[in-house]
């Protein structure tokens, strides 16, 4: 039976969500999966983390944006070693399901919080990498595939342009830290980041790709310890597993892009 959650702090602003599944904690860092409508991509992902025994060090939490095409059947998931399901019920599309990942595992105790794509695009790898910049005193961690030792394979040509001469060049020149690779969820956060005040990730103006943006720009700007790890980001040839459409989904990111360098989403 499935529990109905809201944030767990009052001051947060977190959408509803029904925990589907919950093993209970297990260990200090776990990886979250934002994930809707993946279809095999997940059992992919997921089969590819239970090799590399991710499962032995971090707990594996999806959170599901309402898919429909059966790929979250629960005994499934439990073999392949999920500790947790969670169902957003509430509004909002990525970063309305990255806040009832970050609200629920800051709830259960978690020192830090890794995110990965659901479509099975990044190497899971690196993960121990991500954990271990954590323990170090690092408190953002960004997969790159562009920084020496990473790896892009088949990724589209406008999306490799947009990254590498608009997107990271100019959250670099406005965050203060030289960014390589911003558009990808591959990412790493300590406890300490998320719950700073100065942060505030839980708010209703991070419904889609903003918090991607904006957590990319406040991070070095308030002083945090920032650093990019080598990655493989592979594009399944013949096809681009994405939810960013080519004209309008793309126009929205840079709107965001610009919103986020120019202050929209800050504190006030």
């Amino acid at each position: 039976m499935s529990d109905s959650l809201n944030a767990p702090n009052t001051d947060w602003e977190v959408p509803s969500y029904e925990r589907q599944l919950w093993q209970g904690k297990q260990h200090d860092y776990c990886v979250i999966i934002p994930v809707i409508n993946e279809g095999a991509r997940i059992r992919n992902l997921l089969s590819r983390m239970v090799a590399v025994n991710v499962h032995t060090y971090a707990d594996i939490i999806i959170v599901d944006g309402g898919s429909r095409d059966g790929s979250l059947e629960l005994s499934a998931l439990q073999q392949l070693s999920v500790s947790g399901l969670l169902l957003k019920t509430g509004q909002g599309k990525l970063s309305s399901q990255l806040r009832c990942g970050y609200a629920f595992a800051l709830e259960q105790g978690y020192q830090g919080i890794v995110t990965i794509d659901g479509n099975d695009k990044d190497d899971p790898d690196a993960i121990p990498q991500f954990i271990e910049a954590i323990k170090q005193g690092y408190d953002f961690v960004q997969a790159s595939r562009f920084v020496k030792g990473g790896v892009a394979e088949n990724t589209p040509a406008s999306r490799d342009f947009a990254i590498r001469f608009i997107h990271a060049p100019m959250l670099s020149l406005f965050s203060g830290f030289k960014w390589t690779d911003t558009t990808q969820g591959f990412r790493a956060y300590s406890r300490k980041m998320l719950l700073d005040p100065r942060v505030a990730p839980f708010r209703n103006i991070f419904q889609t790709y903003e918090l991607l943006a904006y957590l990319s720009y406040c991070a070095p700007k308030l002083g945090f310890r920032c650093i990019e790890i080598a990655t493989v980001r592979r594009y399944p040839k013949g096809e681009v597993p994405t939810k960013i459409s080519a004209i309008s989904g793309n126009w929205a990111v840079l709107s965001i892009l610009f919103s986020a360098c120019f202050g929209k989403y800050n504190v006030k």
